[in-house]
């Protein structure tokens, strides 16, 4: 107020007309976006099933196809689809992985049928198992295990310490005796599995 009489005293008789329509942000927000008016009945629901990936268009018919002749065979024939696809797509064999120190129970449980059919099978692959060494020998052993393990010394100090452990997996018959000569001279005892 003290503005306006200010103003009236220097330019005379002045009429500013106060009213609220007067007084808009707009004219200092000119570049502003109106607003839609708030639509209460406009909510948001929640699809019935939650998919973190979005829509996925419905499978082809030769999906739906192929998923019933999947579910149609034998449980010895599903188990070949994995490494003929990896074969038919020209990838790697997945690499697998020491069983040693699990347990899974207990081998007595196959039964009469599966002990006669792996006593005709020859086994070709053989692993070399680390049972025991000299504490004064161990040194040697340690040389020895990198020499066909290719690990590094620390690698193959803290495997040796491990004893018994399979140092070296699925090589021949003859590699594994001269393995376990190698470990032998070392003065360590390795037995061959």
């Amino acid at each position: 107020m003290k503005v306006l009489g200010l103003l009236k005293r220097v330019h005379g008789n002045i009429t500013v007309p106060v009213t609220p329509a007067t007084f808009s942000l707009s004219r200092y927000l000119s570049d502003a976006v109106p607003s839609a008016p708030k639509d209460p009945t406009n909510k948001f629901t929640y699809p019935p099933v939650y998919d973190p990936y979005g829509l996925s268009p419905p499978p082809s018919s030769k999906i739906l196809d192929l998923a019933d002749r999947i579910a149609s065979l034998l449980p010895g024939e599903i188990k070949q689809i994995g490494p003929a696809l990896l074969l038919r797509l020209n990838q790697p064999l997945p690499r697998t992985l020491s069983g040693q120190g699990l347990s899974l129970g207990s081998s007595q449980a196959a039964g009469p049928g599966k002990s006669e059919e792996k006593k005709k099978e020859e086994k070709t692959a053989f692993d070399v198992k680390l049972e025991k060494f000299d504490t004064a020998s161990k040194i040697k052993v340690i040389k020895e295990v990198r020499s066909f393990t290719n690990l590094g010394l620390k690698e193959a100090k803290e495997l040796v310490e491990k004893v018994p452990i399979v140092v070296k997996q699925g090589v021949t018959k003859e590699e594994a005796t001269e393995i376990m000569a190698k470990i032998k001279a070392a003065g360590g005892v390795a037995v061959m599995e």
